[in-house]
């Protein structure tokens, strides 16, 4: 499974489709990276078009401006899977110098460990100028890099202390996945989302679980990051045997329908088992709403909102049930952002070198959502709210946040 030399399982998976590839230029067209930057030559240069040359590591540095966004696999009309090449190659490309930053900022859950019992001192450390320029000097994060806002309380936290749900279960037992950020950052994302579940008449179990792993694997590190959507899934599966799984971090949904097997190869029947039973937060509402099984007494909402559907939702392939839910609470206008990426990708945007290639990718967004409402946009995945909340100036929530409102939870 080790990206040493290109001998992992994902590889022969992604290799499969390269001569699908027939030039039209269609992944060229639609890459975020590409129309904004000449550093990156294009992802069908570097993948399926350099790829017939590789043997291990790439020759064409280029490939390490690739976002690993994913948008040049979902509009090849030969279903070739370019972005999965791409990663692939670029983890090859790095794994005898891999930098100490890809390292660290890859280590999300221990990130979130170390700043909870300081949260004030660290989200005031984060503002500081002279901080974080020493941080991007040192260590290469960009000084003005969008970063999670630490809590005081973490989410087991807050469930260790919350009092028993006034409603009692009515419909069986789900799983919740809250993910690194839904533990430590995005705390009330992930409380609201097992709020509404409750709501709707599930138990939900919320077992220990750690990182899948999805940072380690953009950065390259294939091998610690097939040890930890492992183990995530012995913690998720530990649960009970059947249950559905429901996650509000689409991020790292992603990473355990489509990246752990797409691009690592792992083929493990432990990962099987938890990608066909989880489903992202949205998704499972839409699913109810479609089998006539969600409650649709909504409280009117009379406000327009723009929404963005990030990269790593529209890789698995579900469409975009956040809008098809939302429009359902009357009074509510959703408005769809039209835009290819944000820029952040995870944690590229975060880098020195590509926090200006990140800005620019995102900027039709960061335009389209102050024109559309300064005050709210709506966003299912993690660090792509950090980055439309700090380059847009709007406060950017997840969708589960209406729903939870909309339902007089709030």
């Amino acid at each position: 499974m080790t990206s040493d030399g290109l001998e992992f399982a994902g590889h022969q998976f992604a290799r499969a489709s390269l001569d699908h590839c027939v030039k039209c230029t269609i992944c060229e067209t639609a890459c975020p990276v590409a129309a904004v930057t000449p550093l990156f030559t294009g992802p069908k240069f570097v993948g399926p078009q350099a790829e017939r040359f590789r043997n291990g590591e790439s020759v064409d540095h280029s490939l390490d401006y690739c976002s690993s966004c994913g948008t040049c696999t979902l509009v090849c009309p030969q279903g070739v899977q370019i972005a999965e090449l791409n990663s692939q190659a670029r983890a090859v490309m790095k794994s005898d110098h891999m930098p100490v930053r890809d390292q660290l900022i890859s280590r999300t859950t221990l990130m979130g460990m170390a700043m909870t019992p300081v949260a004030p001192l660290a989200n005031a450390a984060l503002h500081v100028k002279p901080i974080r320029t020493v941080v991007e000097k040192v260590f290469g994060i960009h000084r003005d890099a969008p970063m999670p806002t630490a809590r005081t309380q973490t989410l087991h936290g807050w469930l260790k202390k919350r009092p028993a749900p006034k409603k009692a279960p009515t419909r069986g037992t789900v799983v919740f996945f809250h993910g690194c950020a839904g533990g430590y950052f995005e705390v009330e994302t992930s409380k609201k989302s097992i709020e509404v579940l409750e709501h709707l008449g599930y138990r939900v179990i919320v077992p220990k679980q750690g990182c899948c792993g999805l940072a380690q694997q953009s950065n390259g590190l294939f091998d610690a990051a097939t040890a930890s959507v492992l183990q995530l899934c012995d913690d998720l599966r530990s649960a009970g045997k059947g249950l559905t799984i429901v996650s509000s971090s689409g991020s790292c949904t992603g990473m355990l329908k489509h990246e752990a097997h797409e691009i690592m190869g792992v083929t493990d029947d432990r990962l099987k088992d938890v990608a066909v039973r989880i489903r992202d937060m949205m998704e499972f509402l839409r699913d109810l709403h479609e089998a006539g099984e969600l409650p649709t007494d909504f409280r009117p909402i009379e406000m327009t909102v723009p929404y963005h559907a990030p990269c790593q939702l529209k890789s698995q392939g579900m469409g975009q049930p956040a809008v098809e839910v939302l429009r359902l609470i009357p009074g509510l206008t959703v408005v769809e952002s039209g835009a290819t990426c944000c820029g952040i990708a995870g944690t590229y945007g975060l880098k020195k070198e590509k926090y200006e290639i990140a800005q620019a990718v995102g900027k039709p967004l960061f335009d389209m959502v102050k024109a559309t409402n300064p005050d709210l946009a709506l966003c299912d995945t993690e660090t792509c709210r950090w980055q439309i909340a700090q380059s847009s100036g709007v406060p950017t929530e997840h969708p589960i946040w209406m729903i939870h409102r909309a339902y007089g939870l709030s």
